[in-house]
C-alpha cells in the first residue's frame, strides 16, 4: 500500500505544479485599428473592380470562401474568381462597392463589411456584406461574401 502512495504521489506532484502556474493573458486587442485594416481592406478589394484586375480581386479570397450563399452558391476560390471572371471583362467595371459598416470581433480574428454597390452612373442598386477572417500572417481575406438587391418590384 505505501509503494502504491508513493507512486500515486510521484504522479501527482508534477501535475500539481502545472496547475499552480497562472495561464497567460489574452493579449489585448485594438479593435479600432482591426476595423480600420478591415475598412482599407474592404476598399482595396473594391479598387480591384474599378482598377478591371482580376488577379489582385483574387488575392483577396480565403481558399475556402464562400459566395451568394443560396441556390447558386459558389464555393472555393478558383470557383468564385471563375464566375467573377465575367465582371472583369471590358473596360468599364459593371458595378463598384464601398464599405459603410466594419466591425470586429472582440479577438481580432473576424470582421464584418457592409455597404452599397453602385451601377456605373453611381446610382445605389443593392448592398453587400462580407465577413472577413485575419489570417496569421494579419491580412484579411474574405471568407464569405453575399448582397440584396435594392430592387423595388414592378407595380
Amino acid at each position: 500500500m505505501a509503494g502504491l502512495r508513493t507512486a500515486l504521489l510521484t504522479l501527482a506532484l508534477p501535475l500539481a505544479g502545472c496547475a499552480s502556474v497562472p495561464a497567460a493573458a489574452p493579449a489585448a486587442v485594438d479593435v479600432a485599428a482591426l476595423e480600420a485594416g478591415a475598412r482599407a481592406t474592404e476598399a482595396a478589394f473594391a479598387r480591384t473592380m474599378a482598377e478591371r484586375d482580376l488577379d489582385a480581386f483574387a488575392g483577396f479570397i480565403a481558399e475556402d470562401a464562400i459566395f451568394s450563399p443560396g441556390p447558386n452558391t459558389l464555393r472555393g476560390k478558383a470557383a468564385i474568381v471563375a464566375a467573377w471572371s465575367k465582371y472583369f471583362e471590358g473596360e468599364q467595371a459593371p458595378f463598384s462597392w464601398r464599405p459603410e459598416t466594419v466591425v470586429v470581433n472582440a479577438s481580432g480574428d473576424l470582421a464584418a463589411t457592409k455597404g452599397p454597390v453602385f451601377d456605373p452612373s453611381g446610382k445605389p442598386i443593392a448592398e453587400f456584406r462580407s465577413t472577413w477572417r485575419r489570417e496569421a500572417d494579419g491580412s484579411w481575406k474574405v471568407v464569405f461574401d453575399d448582397g440584396t438587391c435594392l430592387c423595388r418590384p414592378a407595380g
